[in-house]
């Protein structure tokens, strides 16, 4: 049954979608199907950022710690590093650039400037240890490194084929990008004219392979993947402006920033959005719940968006009730899901305001579907309906048709911001894209009568720990790695802060000892801190088997699934 929200929000995105509306659409061909292309949008990323720097330009951007930025200078820096891409370092169209770095304003004008001089940005996970980050850069063939000292440092004793230019923090972005710009090169260097079907961007997804793959986009899938939430930011808010529950006409919108930006949801909803609507950015270098409410009231967030440990955090703090967080309107989940009974308790301890949740992958470039304010909190257990104006959302069966409503089927996603596919990886390409464009997510889930979609459960052998993919096999495969180890499960036990947490279960080979501890340590070094299990349970005898051979993950889940339980308690 139609919500009363769901009418105002229809109605206020038809009213956007309409003939010379704010995001009205045109076809765009592709796959033999004519998909909605949101026609405002700029061609390229190079255009959207002049456009809307030019638009915003004195208004505050970027809050880093003590720094603070504008727009315009924001935007000014960028152009000058972009020279310096082209002229001093001779970066061409489509070379891949990778960038290793902490959340920061240089961060974001390495991106900015790499997209502007023609490059396709490379973003490699942050926690990602040195043969990790090695690989990645490897993978796609990255020309150049843009690494912070930290990064860096990994990075040391594995040896890959980009040229590594040390970047800073907490200085002047000029100064914290120095190593871009000592060969030559400024804002006075000519650039390389971006097209929509240039590359843009590399991020890389776990698959339940294991190994990490690289999504390739073109500027058309992430611009118009910007204006997609940008849509729906605007029919949100627009009907929380009618309700009186929105900031003031001309406030300007402040998101606190807590997700990395080198995923997809960090990149996509929160970085590049605030261009479009012209919204400030408040960085957290590290989770601190104390600092996160302290800057809500100092700089009158309005937009919180993180993992959902991070706003059940805020609501259930003994001294919430010491700041002033009424500016905050919207607590956003985004990465992993959100446990259905804090939907609830956050809308309780912050009546003020509503939590609200979105689902979309890295190949989708974070689109898909959202569920808002009292439609969340009638349907906790929802996603929400698929995103308007691009989104084609699917349920479909192995073999490819689609299910009926109410019936469980894999998730399937078609718009024109799906990524172009695995770079150098046809094969896995061909496996999660349909002949006619769909991204089969590896997740199982239902459409209800009303549209919402509701996610039950996961094909992939993927594990999601406040929002960090972790593919079992690769932990797996280090843990074969340990002379001792005979065989070796890795699964995801329910966790209240993480969502899940990954554990193994493991039989040595006679005669070889390796404790618990002993694991934990010779993973430490090689996969990152995240990816390692946070218990460990030795047995005596060889693990159970399916009639296939494969170890019968589902039965050790439910053995193990009490008896950690106990062991948190303890």
């Amino acid at each position: 049954m139609q919500t009363e929200l769901d009418r105002d929000l229809s109605r206020m995105m038809d009213g956007l979608t309409a003939p010379g509306g704010m995001f009205a659409t045109v076809p765009f061909r592709k796959f033999g199907h004519d998909l909605p292309m949101i026609a405002a949008a700029p061609p390229s990323l190079p255009g959207l950022f002049a456009h809307f720097a030019d638009l915003y330009a004195a208004r505050p951007f970027i809050v880093d710690g003590a720094q603070r930025f504008t727009f315009a200078e924001i935007h000014a820096a960028a152009r000058t590093v972009a020279g310096g891409l082209v002229k001093g370092h001779g970066l061409q169209k489509g070379d891949r650039v990778g960038i290793a770095a902490r959340n920061s304003a240089t961060w974001i004008v390495a991106y900015m400037a790499v997209v502007m001089a023609g490059g396709c940005a490379v973003l490699l996970n942050g926690w990602w240890l040195g043969e990790e980050l090695a690989e990645g850069i490897d993978m796609v063939g990255c020309r150049l490194l843009l690494a912070d000292r930290t990064r860096a440092e990994r990075l040391t004793g594995h040896p890959h084929g980009a040229q590594l230019l040390t970047i800073g923090h907490d200085c002047p972005l000029l100064e914290g990008l120095a190593a871009l710009l000592e060969k030559g090169g400024s804002v006075a260097t000519p650039l390389p004219d971006v097209a929509p079907d240039d590359y843009a961007t590399v991020l890389f997804t776990s698959g339940s392979t294991g190994t990490a793959k690289g999504a390739l986009s073109d500027h058309r899938g992430v611009v118009q993947a910007t204006f997609s939430y940008a849509a729906q930011t605007v029919d949100v808010l627009g009907v929380m402006a009618e309700r009186g529950i929105a900031p003031p006409p001309g406030a300007q919108p402040v998101a606190l920033v807590n997700l990395p930006l080198f995923h997809v949801t960090g990149e996509i909803p929160v970085f590049l959005q605030s261009f479009v609507i012209g919204r400030k950015l408040v960085l957290m270098a590290r989770w601190d719940p104390v600092e996160a409410m302290e800057l809500i009231e100092r700089e009158k967030v309005t937009y919180f968006v993180g993992v959902p440990l991070m706003s059940f955090e805020i609501a259930t703090h003994p001294d919430r009730d010491k700041y002033d967080l009424t500016s905050c309107v919207t607590f956003a989940s985004g990465g992993a899901p959100r446990p259905v009974d804090h939907v609830g308790r956050i809308r309780d301890a912050l009546p003020h305001a509503f939590p609200i949740i979105g689902y979309g992958l890295t190949e989708t470039n974070a689109v898909g579907a959202g569920n808002f304010n009292e439609n969340y909190l009638a349907k906790p257990g929802s996603t929400g309906r698929p995103s308007r104006p691009l989104v084609d959302l699917a349920i479909l069966d192995d073999a490819g048709e689609q299910r009926d409503t109410g019936q469980v089927g894999e998730i399937a996603i078609r718009s024109v911001c799906n990524v172009l596919g695995y770079w150098n990886n046809p094969k896995d390409t061909a496996a999660a894209f349909t002949a006619d464009g769909y991204f089969r997510t590896g997740d199982l889930g239902y459409l209800d009568e009303d549209g919402y979609l509701f996610i039950v459960d996961r094909k992939k052998d993927i594990i999601i720990r406040g929002g960090e993919n972790i593919a079992c096999f690769e932990v797996e495969g280090t843990i074969y790695a340990h002379p001792c180890i005979a065989e070796a499960s890795v699964f995801g036990l329910p966790d209240p802060h993480y969502g899940e947490v990954p554990v193994a279960v493991y039989h040595t080979k006679p005669g070889c000892a390796a404790s618990p501890a002993d694991l934990a340590t010779f993973l430490a070094e090689h996969i990152a801190p995240f990816k390692i299990p946070v218990h460990f349970w030795q047995v005596e005898r060889p693990l159970p088997r399916l009639g296939t051979e494969k170890v019968d993950k589902r039965a050790l889940r439910e053995r193990y699934a009490l008896q950690w339980q106990e062991t948190r308690k303890a």
